[in-house]
């Protein structure tokens, strides 16, 4: 299975998904202007994986801003790994935030309570190289 690799724009996130590795990543500022176009190619691809895979997944992302439409299809990602987790798949969920970032670990705890998957919320700090 090939990976999936989308290089970040302004208005979408980087979007790195190693089949290999099971290391999902998405990364960046998410408002495009046609969210479906987008993330529909995603959700095939996590159709794909999570039919053919055995691995232990982790989905990790550390969105800078997601609009309205990006917080759906987000969602809905979430909501379809949940589906094959509870059909036996290891999948978990990490969902990284700058430390005054309140909106964005606000989302993570709304996507947290809404799915059923072992979910960590963690605070990047700027200065965690400067210790």
């Amino acid at each position: 299975m090939e990976n999936l690799n989308i290089q970040p724009t302004f208005n979408t996130p980087l979007v790195n998904f190693s089949a290999e590795s099971g290391k999902l990543i998405m990364k960046g500022r998410s408002i495009p202007e046609d969210p479906g176009e987008f993330y529909d190619r995603i959700l095939k691809w996590l159709e794909d994986y999570f039919t053919k895979t055995k691995l232990d997944t982790v989905l990790e992302f550390q969105i800078e801003y997601a609009n309205s439409g990006s917080s759906k299809y987000i969602l809905e990602i979430l909501k379809d790994v949940q589906k094959f987790a509870a059909a036996g798949k290891n999948a978990r969920v990490l969902w990284c935030y700058e430390e005054d970032d309140e909106s964005i670990e606000e989302l993570g705890e709304l996507y947290q309570s809404a799915i059923n998957l072992p979910f960590e919320l963690k605070a990047i700090y700027d200065d965690e190289d400067n210790d």
